[in-house]
């Protein structure tokens, strides 16, 4: 089962919970057991779990990543000049899995799925992917 998503983005750095719009597909599979893979399919954009509960950890994380990857910088060839955005997207990663347990992720108590957004706003599409077993 695949699902593909879309979505559009507001700003140039977000990171979006898109953990309900899983679980739901989840639910609507009908797999009690199994794994989800998510995946985005962009080179300035990623997949990433992290906390759900504190939006400062999110305004945090993007903060240190612009820190560790400033939007400009003289040394950057990049013709499109948003090496920033690459550099985020491949230390996120483009994807995550998470198993599926009596049809619900099985996430932690503060988990959430997050796309993240490094050179919005856009409009995004992302996948989930239900492997039953």
């Amino acid at each position: 089962m695949l699902k593909k998503f879309i979505l559009q983005t507001s700003r140039r750095d977000e990171m979006i919970d898109i953990t309900m719009s899983i679980q739901q597909f989840v639910h609507e599979s009908a797999v009690s057991e199994g794994i989800v893979v998510v995946y985005c399919p962009h080179t300035t954009a990623g997949i990433t779990i992290n906390e759900n509960a504190d939006p400062d950890v999110k305004r945090d994380m993007i903060r240190r990543f612009d820190e560790l990857y400033p939007w400009e910088n003289p040394l950057d060839r990049h013709f499109e000049g948003n090496t920033a955005a690459h550099m985020k997207a491949s230390t996120v990663g483009a994807s995550q899995h998470v198993i599926i347990l009596e049809g619900n992720l099985l996430l932690g108590t503060w988990q959430g799925i997050y796309f993240c957004e490094f050179d919005g706003p856009r409009n995004r599409t992302y996948y989930a992917k239900i492997l039953k077993g």
